[in-house]
């Protein structure tokens, strides 16, 4: 599977700095297999993030999600990181 990383930026809110956009998320779950933190979580039908605190903020749930269900914004006092593949 090729996978073609996203370069992009979320002004970041105070609060919680990923989301998913409920409508968008199909619920495959490659948000949570790609998480090496297992920040994401199955809740009902579709994965949401729930261990914010062991968040990396890598973005790799925010580049696999084909569907764009995933909303990463600035962290509270992080960086947003975003990796760019060439």
């Amino acid at each position: 599977m090729k996978v073609e990383m996203k370069v992009d930026y979320y002004p970041g809110e105070t609060g919680e700095f990923i989301k998913v956009d409920e409508e968008k998320c199909t619920g495959c779950g490659d948000c949570a297999k790609f998480c090496t933190r297992n920040v994401w979580v199955k809740d009902g039908e579709i994965y949401r993030p729930k261990n914010l605190k062991e968040c990396a903020e890598c973005g790799a749930c925010w580049n696999i999600c084909e569907f764009d269900a995933v909303i990463f914004g600035e962290p509270k006092g992080g960086t947003g990181i975003r990796f760019e593949y060439g």
